[in-house]
């Protein structure tokens, strides 16, 4: 197993990314300026995209597992490598996503507490309604955790 930073040809992983982030557009706005990195294992398993928010705090913009390996580990895995890398630059890493019962009990696993939330989030910036789980997604709830 193995995490490569992707500088170029970030698009290649849409199909991944997608799984994160669900319109493609919404990748588009942060993808550039975005570092992205692929964990590998014979294949690409896992994907995070993560950016500098000014005043010490690195957010993840994206990440996602692709559906054969989901509830292996890789996502905490990818999350603790990104922990580990930016430790000396950031003290704080961020994520925002819906507030479902299958991501909120991820970010807690993974160390995080909840930090705040963007009302209507996902009503204002989606072309259409964001359903996960058979909930729809209306608030982005952010999470945090000191790195």
């Amino acid at each position: 197993m193995k995490i490569i930073e992707i500088e170029n040809n970030k698009k290649e992983y849409l199909p991944l990314l997608l799984i994160g982030d669900e319109q493609e557009d919404m990748i588009d706005k942060y993808i550039n300026h975005g570092r992205m990195f692929v964990l590998c294992d014979n294949e690409p398993k896992a994907v995070c995209v993560i950016t500098d928010e000014g005043n010490s705090i690195l957010e993840i913009k994206n990440i996602a597992v692709a559906q054969n390996a989901q509830r292996q580990g890789y996502g905490k895995k990818i999350i603790e490598f990104i922990s580990e890398k930016f430790k000396d630059k950031y003290s704080l890493l961020q994520a925002g996503t819906g507030d479902s019962p299958l991501t909120v009990p991820f970010y807690e696993n993974c160390g995080f507490k909840r930090a705040f939330k963007i009302k209507n989030f996902f009503i204002n910036n989606y072309d259409h309604p964001i359903i996960e789980n058979g909930i729809q997604l209306v608030d982005m709830i952010y999470f945090q955790k000191k790195i």
